[in-house]
C-alpha cells in the first residue's frame, strides 16, 4: 500500500513539474532576445558635446540637391545622412505628383540597416515628420502580424478555408462556418495575396489567444521604443477581450496604428529570415569644429522577432499579392505583363478610411529570394484621389531597379535628376 501512494505522489510530482521543464527548455523567442531598449544610436561619439551630437536632428528638412543628403541639427550642427539623393528625389516626385494629402516612403538597405529613402509629404504647412509618425491605422498591413502567429501555431500558406462576405466589414455572422453558404474557398497565401478579411478573422478565432497574437506584434515593434538616430512615435494596439472582436482586429480592423518607420522596419526584419536588424540614418555629424559623430560601419542585430521557417511561409505569402492579389494591377500593364518581370517581390497592402482620410499602405521587399531593400509606403487622401500606396511602391520600385541596372526596368519618374 504505502509503495502505491510512493509512487502516486512521484507520479503528481512529475505532472506538476513536467510542465516548467517543457517551457525552460522551450526556445525564447520573445522579447527579452529583441534590444528594443538598448539605447537609440549605434554609431561613434567622436567627441563629447552638450546637447549629445543626435538631438534636434530634423527629417523633414532634409536637402538633396548635393551629392550627400543632409538634415539640420541643433545649433550650427549638420547632419550627413545614408539617404540617397536620386531616389530621395523620385519619392519626393512620386508624392508631390500624386496630388496626396500626406504621405511617406521609407526605404531601407536589408542587409545593413542604412536608410535610403526617407520622404515625408504634406500638402497643407508646415512640414512634418510624417514617416516617424504612428496616426494611421495599420489596417491589413496587421495581416502580416497575423500570419506570423498563425505560421508559428502550426498552420502553413496552404492551409484552406471557405468562406463568405467580409469585403469592407466582418459581421459577427460571417464568422460562423455554413457548408451551404460559405461558396468561395482560399488558401492562406491566397488570402494574404488578395486580404481576404474572413479568411484571417476565422482562423484567428479558431487558432489565436490574445496573448499570442500580442507576442508576435510587439516582437514586429507594435507598442515598443524602436531603436533609432531620431524618435519614432511609438505605435499603439489594442486587442479587445471577446473572442469575435480580436478576430476582426486580426483581421485588420482598427485598434492598431503604424508608422512608416515600423512598416519599414517589419519588412527588413522579414527578408533578413526574421532576425531584427537595427536601422539607421544618420552617416555624420558636424559641427564648426568638425566630426562629433560618425554612423555604424557594420550591422547591428537587435535579436530574433520570429523563426526562420516562419520568415520563409510569410514571405511566400505576401508574394501573392503581386503575383495575383490586391496589387497585380500596379504592378503589371494593361496586358498582363509584369513591370519588374525578373525580379518577385513580396508585399502586403492596407486600405481603410477614417479620420477624413482614405489611408492606403504598401509594405513589402525585394526580391523576394535574394531581399536587397525593403519598401513602406503610406498614402493619406482626401475627397478625390489620384495614386493610391501601391501604385507609389510599385514605381518607387522601379526606381530603385532601373538604377540597378535589370533588364527590362524603366524608371516611371524618368531619373529625377
Amino acid at each position: 500500500m504505502r509503495r502505491w501512494i510512493v509512487v502516486g505522489i512521484a507520479a503528481l510530482l512529475v505532472a506538476v513539474t513536467l510542465p516548467y521543464l517543457r517551457s525552460e527548455a522551450a526556445p525564447d523567442l520573445g522579447l527579452a532576445k529583441l534590444a528594443f531598449g538598448d539605447p537609440g544610436p549605434v554609431g561613434t561619439t567622436k567627441r563629447k558635446v552638450v546637447p549629445e551630437a543626435l538631438h534636434k536632428v530634423d527629417l523633414a528638412k532634409i536637402d538633396v540637391r548635393g551629392e550627400v543628403a543632409t538634415a539640420p541639427a541643433w545649433g550650427e550642427r549638420t547632419a550627413s545622412l545614408t539617404v540617397i539623393p536620386k531616389y530621395q528625389r523620385a519619392a519626393n516626385r512620386l508624392l508631390r505628383e500624386g496630388a496626396v494629402a500626406e504621405g511617406a516612403i521609407v526605404m531601407t538597405d536589408i542587409k545593413t540597416g542604412r536608410v535610403l529613402v526617407w520622404s515625408s509629404y504634406s500638402a497643407e504647412a508646415p512640414l512634418r515628420d510624417i514617416a516617424s509618425e504612428a496616426f494611421a491605422p495599420a489596417a491589413s498591413i496587421f495581416k502580416i502580424v497575423t500570419g506570423s502567429a498563425l505560421m508559428e501555431n502550426g498552420l502553413t500558406p496552404s492551409t484552406r478555408e471557405c468562406y463568405r462576405g467580409g469585403k469592407s466589414r466582418i459581421d459577427d455572422s460571417d464568422l460562423l462556418r455554413d457548408e451551404r453558404r460559405d461558396k468561395w474557398c482560399a488558401t492562406l497565401s491566397e488570402a494574404m495575396g488578395r486580404s481576404l478579411n474572413v479568411v484571417f478573422a476565422r482562423h484567428a478565432l479558431d487558432h489565436l489567444e490574445k496573448e499570442e497574437l500580442e507576442s508576435i506584434a510587439t516582437r514586429y515593434g507594435w507598442g515598443r521604443d524602436i531603436p533609432f538616430d531620431v524618435p519614432i512615435e511609438k505605435s499603439r494596439y489594442e486587442f479587445p477581450e471577446e473572442a469575435n472582436e480580436l478576430a476582426k482586429v486580426a483581421a485588420g480592423f482598427w485598434h492598431t496604428t503604424l508608422s512608416p518607420f515600423q512598416g519599414a522596419f517589419m519588412a527588413t526584419t522579414i527578408a533578413n529570415g526574421g532576425e531584427a536588424v537595427q536601422l539607421y540614418i544618420v552617416d555624420k555629424v558636424k559641427d564648426r569644429d568638425g566630426d562629433i559623430y560618425v554612423g555604424p560601419t557594420e550591422r547591428h542585430v537587435l535579436g530574433r522577432a520570429v523563426e526562420e521557417k516562419t520568415a520563409r511561409a510569410v514571405t511566400e505569402m505576401m508574394e501573392a499579392t503581386v503575383e495575383k492579389g490586391t496589387s497585380f494591377t500596379t504592378f503589371h500593364d494593361r496586358a498582363g505583363r509584369a513591370y519588374l518581370k525578373e525580379t518577385r517581390v513580396a508585399g502586403k497592402t492596407g486600405t481603410l478610411e477614417g479620420k477624413g482620410y482614405l489611408f492606403t499602405w504598401w509594405v513589402g521587399f525585394a526580391p523576394a529570394d535574394d531581399p536587397q531593400i525593403a519598401l513602406s509606403v503610406l498614402v493619406a487622401n482626401r475627397g478625390d484621389w489620384r495614386v493610391k500606396g501601391t501604385q507609389v511602391a510599385s514605381d518607387m520600385l522601379r526606381v530603385y531597379f532601373a538604377d540597378k541596372g535589370v533588364k527590362g526596368v524603366t524608371d516611371p519618374t524618368g531619373g529625377s535628376k
